[in-house]
């Protein structure tokens, strides 16, 4: 017994470092490439590949590349009220230090989704931004900070206007949290001190993302 538990937890740690790796390349990974960076043989990758397939974890394109699948989606958005609660209290306190609406923004394919909104509590006006909110994710400060997050920029990205005329937004990735692609900012109904309010967007993304790392 003690010999097939060690082989089914390593069978269960190069599952889930093929999963890390697949999550990691935007183009999708060959067998061959993931046997190599993974130091086992090809028909190993080949069979934790069809199992995970087997779960909707991972697919394989036209090319034959591996890609995630599906139902990582559905982990993820079982996942999504957790990070929404590990995120709040940060984001409380920069929408209060702000004045403006602050949010935690995920990427859903195509897509930036605003997964948590805090709204500042003393200023006449801010902007009524909703979770839930969908937008292009190459649109606004929130999808841009996403994509320049895939590319390990740490930010912050700026937007005027882009997604609702006359609104400010400031956003930074949040970074280090594997098969999390997020962006935490602000938008305001006018101008921002943008290097104050940029540090202090850049400096809760980062504060989120320890707090994340720690929850998953």
């Amino acid at each position: 017994m003690h010999a097939r538990g060690a082989e089914t937890a390593q069978t269960l740690d190069r599952g889930l470092r093929l999963l890390g790796l697949v999550a990691e390349a935007t183009g999708g990974i060959t067998v061959t490439e993931a046997a190599g960076q993974l130091g086992i043989g090809r028909a190993a990758v080949y069979r934790l590949a069809t199992t995970l397939a087997a779960h909707g974890m991972l697919r394989r394109d036209t090319a034959g590349r591996l890609r995630l699948g599906a139902g990582l989606l559905q982990l993820a958005r079982r996942a999504q009220p957790l990070l929404a609660d590990a995120a709040l209290p940060a984001l409380r306190r920069l929408a209060e230090s702000s004045g403006a609406t602050a949010h935690l923004t995920v990427a859903d394919g195509a897509e930036a989704v605003a997964l948590t909104v805090v709204e500042p509590s003393w200023t006449a006006f801010h902007v009524a931004y909703r979770a839930g909110s969908r937008h292009p994710v190459g649109r606004g400060a929130a999808g841009r900070a996403i994509l320049a997050g895939r590319d390990g920029t740490p930010g912050p990205v700026t937007s005027s206007g882009e997604l609702q005329p006359g609104a400010y937004g400031v956003a930074a990735p949040v970074l280090g949290v594997p098969g999390l692609e997020a962006s935490v900012g602000v938008v305001a109904m006018g101008t921002l001190d943008m290097p104050a309010i940029g540090a202090q967007v850049q400096a809760t993304a980062e504060a989120v993302s320890q707090l994340l790392a720690g929850e998953l």
